[in-house]
Formats: structure tokens, sequence, C-alpha cells
């Protein structure tokens, strides 16, 4: 008698284990599909996925969740859809970008406005330890460079690891043209310290000047 319930519990682990298994392979099926719907921007195959109970925050194998990599892709009303689902607009990835960070630095204007409507963080940092605005400033997107120094308790003056604010990186990175300009003007209407020297104690009209960005040291002078 104890040798035949050992067999049947031995038979029921067995089974157990045998469908955890296949339950396990099955979830991650379910998720390298829904990563590659989301790449090919299959809007309808991710909706049926996400409807069959796949996890809109979903994440491949640098731990970009499905909203980040619909960001990378440029794919607004994707973004907008994972984004009525739940998605995480602030989960980082195993690089530091999230949704919104990467949005601000590659100035998707849209994008970023629809993730401060949807619970940006902004004490959540890149691998530079910056914000989504400081990169902005770097590469010139004033138009999301506007949306950011204007969003209420926006942190403008943060200093990223190389000691440098939105406004130092706008100089120091930027090419004196018309689109810096007018990100500075930007910045100091916003209310940016325009004094916070880099960690070398040099301010960013002191590189303006050096730089001979004219119309620059206009902006900060006046």
């Amino acid at each position: 008698m104890k040798i035949l319930l050992l067999l049947i519990s031995m038979e029921i682990f067995s089974s157990c284990g045998t469908s955890d298994h296949f339950i396990s392979k099955e979830t991650v099926m379910q998720k390298e599909n829904i990563i590659e719907l989301v790449s090919k921007n299959d809007m309808e195959g991710v909706k049926k996925a996400l409807a069959n109970g796949v996890n809109v925050n979903t994440q491949d194998k640098s731990k970009r969740n499905l909203l980040l990599v619909a960001t990378v892709n440029k794919q607004v009303s994707m973004a907008k859809l994972l984004v009525e689902n739940g998605a995480d607009v602030n989960r980082q990835a195993d690089n530091l970008d999230s949704a919104f960070l990467y949005a601000g630095a590659s100035g998707q204007t849209e994008l970023v406005k629809l993730y401060l409507a949807n619970g940006a963080r902004f004490d959540l940092f890149n691998r530079y330890n910056g914000t989504a605005l400081i990169p902005a400033c770097e590469r010139g997107h004033f138009e999301t460079v506007r949306v950011l120094a204007n969003t209420k308790n926006y942190p403008i003056d943060h200093v990223n690891r190389l000691g440098w604010t939105a406004l130092m990186e706008a100089v120091v990175l930027g090419d004196g043209s018309k689109k810096y300009q007018e990100i500075i003007q930007i910045l100091k209407e916003a209310g940016a310290n325009l004094q916070i020297p880099d960690n070398d104690g040099v301010t960013a009209l002191q590189h303006a000047k050096k730089r001979g960005f004219t119309e620059i040291v206009k902006i900060l002078s006046n």
C-alpha cells in the first residue's frame, strides 16, 4: 500500500513539473512574440497579445520594456497604445534608458508630452546621471527643451556626472547656431541658473565667449 501511494505521489509530482515547464516555455514564447510585434509596429498583433494577458511591461534581453522599444523606433501610435494599457514610462533598461529619458534625448516632443502626462519621474537619470533635458539641449531639440524647461518642478539646473547643467551642455557641445541660441533663450526665460560653473569653475558665459558665440554671449549677458 505504501509503495502504491509513493508511486501515485511521484506521478502527480512529475505531471506538475511537466505542466510548469510547458507554461514557462509558453510564457517565453509569448514574451518573444510581443517584442517582435512591437518592433514590427504590428498594432493589431500587440492588441491581441495584450488582450490575451501578455505583460505590457515585457522586457527584452537588454531589459528594454515594450514602450522603450517603441520609443526607440519612433512609433508614436504604438507608444500610445502601450501607455493606454499601463506601460511604465519610467522603467529603465540595462543602460538606464527609459521611454521618457530616451524620448527627451531624441527630441520626440509628442512622446515627451505623453509621458509627462502619464507619470514621468524627474528623479531617474540616464547613464551620465543626466535628465531628459540635458541631451535634448546638447542635440538641439529646442521644441522638446521648451516643453521640459517649462514643466512645473522639472530639475532644469540638474548637474550631470560631467559637471554640466543643460545650459552648460548647450554651450559646450553646441555650435552656437540659431537653434542653440533658441535653447539658451528658452532656458533663461524658464529660470535656469546662468551662473552654475562646470567642474573647473568656468561658467556658460565664459565658455560662450571663448568659443566666439556672439549671440549666445548677448543672451547670457543681458
